[in-house]
């Protein structure tokens, strides 16, 4: 990537469904179901994760990941915005909305599937995130042999036709991170990203 300091590499996380087009991002372990949210067309959609590689000696030995983004349209980006969330009125100049982040992850889903598809809220700490089984949400993000660590695609545990969360470890953790659009020179946009923040211009201190 350019115009920053470090090499990246991209890793494909498979498909999210949001067939209702409201995309939420969220903490999922802290307020899935309480994200922010933004319209897109409704459909299925890539996610990839961007992880940096922010070591000094650029040898892959401190990677934080960068970017979580859902890829709506091939093109070229020629310009990125901070986006307003659904309902929202856009904010005051200096300020953005973002995903509050408390739990060192963040994750997409379709904000009117998770009513239907996830189970009672009380269940959701021992009963789906840490149930100490494989397919445990924890499990499925420390495993290599699910997608890359750090990282998961998860049917919701009610979803009838293959509703899902897809998560990422945030970078350097907590805190509140931005939802940024990619535009091609149409207007079009073409993906989505929670920027968290890791990247730096070449020049930085």
């Amino acid at each position: 990537m350019s115009g920053t300091r470090f090499a990246h590499r991209i890793h494909d996380l498979g498909i999210l469904r949001v067939p209702s087009g409201r995309l939420e991002a969220s903490d999922p372990f802290v307020n899935l179901g309480e994200g922010l949210v933004v319209r897109i067309p409704p459909g299925d959609y890539p996610v990839r994760v961007t992880v940096a590689d922010v070591g000094k000696k650029q040898k892959g030995k401190h990677l934080r990941e960068a970017y979580l983004s859902v890829v709506l349209e091939d093109g070229t980006s020629v310009r990125h915005e901070v986006l307003t969330p659904d309902g929202r009125e856009p904010a005051a100049e200096g300020y953005y909305y973002g995903v509050p982040v408390d739990s060192g992850t963040v994750g997409f889903a379709d904000a009117d599937a998770v009513g239907r598809c996830m189970p009672h809220i009380d269940t959701w700490a021992h009963g789906v995130f840490d149930t100490g089984t494989p397919q445990s949400w924890f499990h499925l993000m420390d495993s290599a042999d699910h997608l890359v660590p750090g990282c998961a695609n998860i049917v919701m545990p009610l979803a009838t036709a293959g509703e899902n969360v897809i998560l990422s470890h945030s970078g350097w953790g907590d805190g509140l991170y931005p939802v940024v659009g990619s535009y091609d020179a149409t207007g079009r946009l073409l993906a989505v990203h929670i920027d968290l923040q890791v990247d730096e211009s070449p020049d930085a201190d």
